[in-house]
């Protein structure tokens, strides 16, 4: 279960297919992921049971950097993106995101967040 960062209207995601092999288990900051919205606004942009696509922008599993230190989040957040251009469906991002995103070319997310940690 994800909590959405962003204003798209949809409150919780369950996560049901993770992008990048048949086999894989787990997914990591700025990894896109198939989800289906479990609790929405009514008058929000993506409606409840809808699917959409979803980068991770907050996980509680530490991240180790290539400097050795770790981030970890409080929850595991996402923000929902159009499927082909990548891009925010929503024009707000709520709380920190990672700084791994820009590496995996999020950066308009990147530039929408109110803090990169």
């Amino acid at each position: 279960m994800l909590v959405v960062a962003d204003n798209t209207g949809a409150k919780k995601l369950q996560v049901i297919r993770l992008h990048g092999g048949y086999q894989r288990r787990t997914s990591g900051l700025g990894d896109i992921v198939t989800c289906v919205v479990k609790e929405a606004d009514p008058r929000g942009v993506v409606k409840k049971s809808d699917v959409v696509h979803v980068v991770l922008v907050r996980i509680h599993k530490e991240t180790r950097r290539p400097d050795g230190t770790y981030v970890r989040f409080d929850d595991n957040a996402g923000v929902v993106i159009d499927q082909k251009s990548k891009e925010p469906k929503g024009t707000r991002i709520f709380g920190p995101v990672a700084r791994e995103l820009r590496t995996k070319g999020f950066s308009k997310i990147i530039s929408l967040a109110p803090e990169v940690v």
